[in-house]
């Protein structure tokens, strides 16, 4: 945090986190760059005054071997435009490197790897290649990108670049080394309330992210990512029933996202005996239209 505070020329906050915490003024980054580097790059005398003022260390060196001094005798020099239509975060997969890497998460349409890319330790989500043809899939990846190539916060995983000229199509990241965050969430918390906005009366059509929840209990409006309200708990309660009967999750000889997109067609999972007392299985079926 004290970094970005840095890069913000904000010297009440720098102030103050030093004041709560001296250490920080060794703080390092992604890059390996203490706060000192930060204020040299931009200039930011009072920054780098307080900082020194703190016992910063003007020979600690970043991941490139530059020291804070180093970056306050840049001198502009002109540079060659960028080569047109090339995203300048489209990678090449050749460069990452898969020879140690291990499945850190894993979830219905890819997986997350950890790799090296030019030396460094990075976390590659990876869509599954039975899914790289598949128009939602590529549709909420370019999303994904979008929206991360604008992200720039100490508090939000660092995108460093995509693959989507090639298949399979990947997302590369920071690598954070303290586990699965959205499993500690499933675990410890249920922030299913938090997705809401607030609307104006109890008639009114919640606005959600889409494609929330297990895809096996996905209602369809989900799955296609349009306007939705409660009736959407009752499709899943009606696949809990489902399951409750069967023994098994509705559609489980499909992968979770095939089940999602085979129900979103108009199929329901068919009842395998005949057994069920009529009213609970009239129920369920009625539930789940």
């Amino acid at each position: 945090m004290i970094l970005w505070h840095a890069h913000q020329n904000d010297i009440g906050a720098v102030r103050k986190l030093l004041e709560e915490d001296g250490s920080l003024v060794h703080a390092r980054d992604y890059d390996n760059r203490t706060p000192l580097h930060v204020a040299s790059l931009h200039g930011w005398i009072d920054i780098a005054k307080c900082l020194l003022e703190s016992g910063a260390d003007v020979n600690a060196q970043d991941r490139w071997k530059n020291t804070g001094q180093s970056g306050s005798h840049f001198e502009p020099k002109p540079v060659q435009p960028p080569l047109p239509n090339k995203c300048d975060w489209e990678i090449d997969p050749s460069e990452l490197d898969f020879c140690s890497s291990n499945i850190i998460g894993k979830g219905s349409f890819g997986e997350i790897l950890k790799a090296s890319w030019r030396g460094t330790p990075v976390a590659v989500k990876r869509i599954l290649p039975s899914l790289s043809d598949d128009k939602l899939v590529i549709q909420d990846f370019r999303h994904e990108v979008k929206v991360l190539v604008k992200l720039r916060h100490p508090n939000v995983v660092q995108f460093l670049g995509a693959v989507t000229d090639k298949k399979p199509l990947m997302l590369i990241t920071e690598y954070l080394r303290g586990g699965d965050l959205h499993q500690h969430l499933k675990e410890k918390g249920d922030f299913g309330l938090s997705k809401l906005i607030k609307v104006q009366n109890c008639h009114d059509v919640y606005k959600m992210t889409g494609e929330t929840g297990s895809y096996h209990y996905m209602a369809p409006e989900l799955f296609k990512h349009r306007k939705y309200d409660k009736k959407v708990d009752v499709f899943s309660f009606a696949m809990i029933r489902y399951e409750m009967l069967e023994g098994d999750p509705p559609f489980s000889n499909y992968d979770p996202y095939e089940a999602a997109k085979y129900a979103a067609a108009g199929h329901r999972p068919p009842f395998r005996s005949k057994s069920y007392i009529p009213e609970l299985r009239d129920l369920t079926e009625i539930l789940g239209c």
